[in-house]
């Protein structure tokens, strides 16, 4: 499957596709953004005008099957993932889902084995895996600049957002979880993409707030396939906003933050070194220029897929359901 131009379609123009992820699909090359979707048409409208996309639907299956369509971005929450990626699956284009990818591992591997018989590429929105601060954080660890890793520490902990119980969020029927899901799952997405598949977790849940149905504070520790241990801490009922991750190693750690901008900081006994990244503007941008580079043959392979997509969603659900081992 090749490409001269990837023509895109969104299913699910909200929030997210606003400045995080729409603009990409028209600022990479050999790409543009050419029918958007969202059940309420006058908004689908709205979002067509505002951002110059040519087409707009109030019906999913007109977009899936639009011939002017080539790869579809599905931005919706994860309750409708599924459905929607064994629809376009079937209709024989390649997709780029939102994650968390699904609201359960049953449901990715549904999605992988649908694209598997499509012969269609199936690409996940773990955009962390292409941009350059994470990327660095990979040639150091590559490069043996902490020696052998040991083990990973994780520390996330926000203070209670006014409303969410309202929030689809915090609705495990919608979302798969609550906060641990929807942001937890990028930092052991990362994880999986710095140092390998985790292979057994031990897991701790609940709601001490109770501000919502879902778990609000999640704790456990996590062993990869290579051997390095892992521990993380997430609660989102907290006095403050730290958000911190130390991969150590026989030689020295990194520090770094998932979500925020803060430097990348290696020590070793040598002292300590600084990396300072700009946040991209798109902050999909860097994985969707991989995607698009993918489908129209270029060299580069798109970092994050079914598959990765489906470990971290494995991973989570081991969490939230006390599950030790595979």
């Amino acid at each position: 499957m090749k490409f001269e131009k990837v023509r895109w379609g969104v299913i699910g123009c909200g929030n997210v596709t606003e400045v995080k992820s729409g603009p990409a699909f028209q600022k990479s090359k050999n790409s543009e953004l050419v029918a958007v979707m969202r059940r309420n048409g006058q908004l689908a409208k709205d979002y067509a005008e505002r951002h110059g996309v040519p087409k707009w639907y109030d019906d999913a299956d007109a977009l899936i099957n639009d011939s002017e369509v080539d790869a579809v971005y599905i931005a919706t929450p994860p309750s409708s993932h599924k459905e929607y990626t064994i629809k376009v699956a079937r209709a024989g284009k390649p997709i780029y889902v939102e994650k968390p990818m699904a609201l359960n591992i049953n449901e990715c591997n549904e999605m992988i084995a649908a694209c598997k018989e499509a012969g269609v590429p199936l690409y996940v929105a773990y955009y962390r895996r292409a941009m350059p601060r994470f990327r660095k954080i990979k040639e150091l660890l590559d490069n043996q600049a902490i020696g052998d890793v040991r083990f990973v520490s994780t520390t996330q902990y926000q203070k209670a957002s006014e409303n969410v119980e309202d929030s689809w969020r915090v609705q495990p029927e919608i979302s798969g979880g609550g906060l641990f899901v929807d942001m937890g799952s990028h930092t052991l997405d990362i994880l999986d993409f710095l140092l390998g598949p985790i292979k057994e977790v031990k897991g701790f849940t609940s709601n001490q707030a109770g501000k919502y149905q879902a778990e609000d504070i999640v704790t456990g520790a996590y062993l990869f396939e290579s051997g390095v241990h892992g521990m993380g801490n997430w609660c989102f009922t907290a006095y403050d906003n730290v958000d911190v991750n130390e991969i150590i190693g026989s030689k020295g750690k990194i520090t770094f933050s998932t979500t925020g901008n803060e430097p990348v900081v290696l020590t070793t006994i040598d002292g300590t070194k600084e990396f300072d990244f700009d946040m991209p503007q798109h902050v999909h941008q860097p994985l969707v220029e991989t995607i698009v580079a993918e489908l129209t043959g270029q060299s580069e392979k798109c970092p994050s897929t079914g598959v990765s997509g489906g470990r971290t969603n494995m991973v989570m659900e081991r969490f939230l359901n006390g599950v030790v081992k595979e």
